[in-house]
């Protein structure tokens, strides 16, 4: 594909969103941004646009004439999910077949379910909650649409993010090292010592900009490339570090203390349904994207550079 200042649409601004068009932009690449509220970011180059992104006829006027949209969105709650998502999916999924835009959506790896060696895009979809199973049921209504010849699709499956644009709300790894920078004990959901993959934000962004460009990625889920597999405790004593702080203090929460809590918190009970991607080692092997894509993973020491600064600016501002 010819992309040299073509129109890149992205629905959602979170952390993924925004990077994304911070990385096409700076490109030279034509770049619109929507969201519910049209609030601009005030990037050069990236135009934002209030649509509501669950309805088709606006959304698909938005898109029009775009080579690329891109799914960034992330709509409520886990409890939320089932009610917002297929909606939402669906709209993006009818405006890119409308518009003949690429679609290229950000994803995670709860698709999976519990595995017993490194995720790859040859490991099958075995989901063992409701959250695992709407994202695989989205992907294979978007990958039926385009083995059916009405639309092109790709999808870029992210492990937990790591990056310095990530907030309190937007990743366990996050709510941990807001609690441990800010001088206090962490409750650790799981095991603190398991390998687990963490993926650097911006890589999410390399990786959806490569697939909207490249047809060779086109029907299929790529693994975004991330660096090796290290623990929650490893993770935060390489940030405290970076920082000059004390290692960071770690309390793991009694799993039976998560699951009664469950019957009245519903965060707790859809965060129990997953917690299996710490209780045993969560390693996604995202090499072939590497080997087909030339994509490679932001260098360890500099995201934790990058990240621990604007975490420990956060967690003392609290």
């Amino acid at each position: 594909m010819n992309s040299s200042h073509s129109l890149h649409v992205i629905v959602g601004a979170g952390p993924v969103g925004t990077s994304l068009a911070r990385r096409l932009a700076h490109e030279g690449e034509r770049v619109r941004v929507l969201t519910r509220s049209g609030r601009d970011f005030g990037m050069p180059g990236v135009e934002s646009l209030a649509v509501d992104a669950t309805d088709v006829g606006k959304l698909t006027a938005a898109a029009r004439g775009a080579q690329v949209l891109y799914n960034c969105a992330n709509p409520g709650t886990y409890s939320t999910w089932e009610k917002e998502w297929p909606p939402l999916a669906n709209a993006i999924l009818a405006a890119a077949e409308s518009t003949g835009a690429v679609l290229v959506t950000a994803s995670n790896l709860y698709g999976y379910g519990p595995v017993d060696g490194p995720m790859t895009r040859a490991t099958p979809l075995r989901p063992s909650d409701h959250k695992g199973a709407l994202r695989a049921r989205l992907w294979r209504e978007a990958l039926a649409a385009h083995e059916a010849g009405r639309v092109r699709v790709a999808e870029a499956r992210a492990s937990d993010y790591i990056g310095p644009a990530l907030s309190i709300g937007n990743g366990v790894l996050a709510r941990y090292a807001h609690a441990t920078l800010g001088g206090k004990p962490a409750m650790v959901f799981a095991d603190p010592d398991q390998p687990h993959t963490w993926t650097a934000i911006e890589d999410v962004a390399a990786t959806l900009a490569m697939l909207g460009r490249e047809e060779r990625a086109w029907g299929s889920a790529w693994i975004v490339p991330s660096n090796p597999a290290l623990s929650v405790r490893r993770t935060l004593l390489d940030l405290h570090g970076e920082c000059g702080l004390p290692e960071p203090r770690l309390r793991q929460v009694p799993r039976w203390t998560m699951r009664a809590g469950g019957a009245f918190v519903p965060l707790l009970r859809e965060v129990t349904g997953v917690l299996y991607q710490f209780d045993a080692p969560f390693v996604a092997d995202g090499s072939e994207t590497t080997e087909q894509l030339g994509i490679a993973p932001t260098p360890w020491e500099r995201v934790v550079r990058d990240t621990a600064a604007a975490w420990l600016a956060r967690a003392r501002a609290r």
